[in-house]
Parts: C-alpha cells; structure tokens; sequence
C-alpha cells in the first residue's frame, strides 16, 4: 500500500525555505518533531503499532519579540526546548512500556531530569574548576588550561560511556533517525524509507553540538575571569552558562543555515564529530517512526506538498490521522 499522492507524478526537489526549518529529540522508543506552527511524538507501541500526539505551537519568535533578540533568544528557545523535551519524554515513556509493566509517572520523570540537570552542573562545571583550583597554584594560565582539559575530557567521556548501554544504544538509532528524515525533508526529498536512509545520521543543528559548543565556550568565557575565591568561583560557573547558552545558539544557528559555506562547515565540524557517539544508524522500522513524527507535525500544506514528492509510509499518515483526531 502507499500513501495518497504516492501514484501522482512527483514534484522537482525543492529545499525548504530556511524559515521552515524543522527540530527534534529522540525519545524512549520514538522521536519529537518540532515544525513552524506544531509539535508531535510518535513511538512504537510494545504491539508494533505507531501512535503519535500533536499539539499545535507556533514558533516562538512569533509568541514573544524577546526572542528575536540574539544571545537572549538562545536562552529562551532552550527553555522551550527542555520544556517540550520533559513532555515528549513523560509521554514516550508512557506509551513505550508493556502492558505487565508500570509506566513511569511524571514525578519520577521529574526527579529523573532535575537529577539529570543538577549531574550536569555539578560534573561538567563544577567538579573541572575545582580540580584546575587545587593542581594550578597561583598560575591563572594554568588555571584555565587544566578546567578546560577536564571539562571537554569528562564530558565526551561520559558521552561515550552511557553509548555502550543497550537501551541508550537504541534511543542514539532514534537519534540517528530523526536527524535523517529532518535532512531528506530540508533537502525536499520524498519522505520514503529508502529516500530518508541515504542521509547521515549527524546534523549540524543538533543539541549533541549545542553542548559541546557550550562546553568548549565556558573554556573561553571562564578564561577572562581571573581565579576568583571558592564562593565566586561557584557563582561564575553557574550564572555563566545562560550567557553562554546564548551565544552557542547563536554559532549553532549561523552554521545551521550555512550562509557562509566554509565557515559553517568550521563551525559545525566538531559538534558533527561528536554526534559520532551520539546518533547510531536506525533500523528502517525507526525511519518510520521519525517519519510518522514529522508529518504529524507538519500542517496540512506542508503535509500536501511532502505528498506531492511521492510516496509517504501509510502508518506514518495513520499515526498523523489518530494524533489529530485524539
């Protein structure tokens, strides 16, 4: 079977406006896609079959004129980000368990990312600036040498460490799946399995390059900052990260639209690097999934011109059908 359209002569390939942009996350059996005016999750159900949720959201530059200013829009979007992340994930988590088993309730799903958020503070912030205090003396240079070692060794560490989990190793193919259908979709190509496979699974607008773009930028706005006591020591590491955050969601977002090609690709690199570890190639039942989030949140003349590529997964339009209708 194939989608409505699938028999009617496909379109030229036609990128995307760069105003069009999509987003995403990989969550527990499924990913989250954020278009222009919506949002949705897809998954599969332990029984095989695709469900998905949408709920209509335009972009925040159009809900607030704050965030059309650069560096504070940085901070604004992430905010969002994480909000619609924690929803996506409580979701997923729902959906993706059997039914012997207990889903996990949105408390512990709470608790689960304030822990995961205070983790990351603590050990990518706080423990490399205690480190570089007690092994650099009086030296500033040094100071700031072995923070930053630390800091970039620890997280790509860690980074590579939870890959080797089964379970994690499954959420990176989810990963590697979204990051795909978003290129087979910006590159307007049809939404098919065979079309979106051909991509890569890294994507320069990734969140994996987000946080090494802010970890990698603490090494140099903490540099300015001569070696202060233990209180300001504490108090610039974490006052300091919505700064940062905006500016690497400013060079996130300049390589992302590649205007300046070479410098784009400069940019991009190490967070394209890192993704490595972070996205595995999918398996084609979760191209589906991705493909099944991303047509849920499009809107219906987006929807009708990815039709007018071609051929578009039946389930991915059932997933779309039951989300809208729920």
């Amino acid at each position: 079977m194939t989608s409505p359209g699938a028999e009617s002569r496909p379109k030229a390939r036609q990128p995307i406006d760069p105003a069009n942009t999509v987003g995403g996350q990989a969550v527990i059996e499924g990913v989250m896609m954020r278009a222009p005016g919506a949002w949705a999750v897809a998954v599969r159900r332990p029984d095989g079959l695709i469900e998905a949720i949408r709920s209509e959201l335009p972009r925040l530059s159009s809900r607030s004129m704050a965030a059309r200013i650069p560096f504070v829009r940085g901070i604004m979007v992430l905010g969002e980000s994480l909000t619609l992340g924690f929803r996506a994930l409580s979701w997923s988590a729902q959906k993706a368990v059997d039914e012997d088993e207990e889903p996990l309730t949105t408390r512990q799903i709470v608790f689960s990312m304030t822990l995961a958020l205070a983790f990351f503070m603590a050990v990518f912030i706080l423990v490399p600036a205690f480190v570089a205090r007690f092994a650099s003396g009086d030296s500033t240079l040094l100071f700031n040498t072995v923070e930053g070692v630390v800091r970039l060794v620890l997280f790509v560490g860690y980074i590579w460490a939870i890959g080797r989990s089964k379970d994690i190793a499954r959420v990176f193919e989810f990963h590697g799946a979204e990051h795909m259908t978003i290129h087979a979709y910006e590159a307007g190509d049809p939404l098919t399995l065979e079309a979106v496979a051909k991509y890569d699974p890294e994507h320069p607008r990734c969140g994996t390059s987000f946080l090494l773009i802010v970890i990698l930028g603490s090494i140099v706005v903490f540099s300015l900052v001569h070696q202060p006591g233990w209180l300001w020591l504490v108090a610039t590491r974490i006052l300091g990260i919505p700064v940062i955050a905006g500016l690497a969601y400013e060079l996130l977002r300049f390589s992302g639209l590649g205007r300046v090609p070479w410098l784009s690709r400069v940019l991009a690199a190490p967070g394209l690097w890192l993704q490595k570890l972070t996205t595995n190639r999918p398996a084609a039942d979760q191209i589906e999934v991705a493909i099944a989030s991303m047509v849920t949140a499009l809107d219906e003349d987006q929807l009708q011109a990815v039709l007018g590529r071609g051929a578009v997964p039946d389930s991915a339009l059932v997933a779309r059908q039951g989300a809208i209708a729920g």
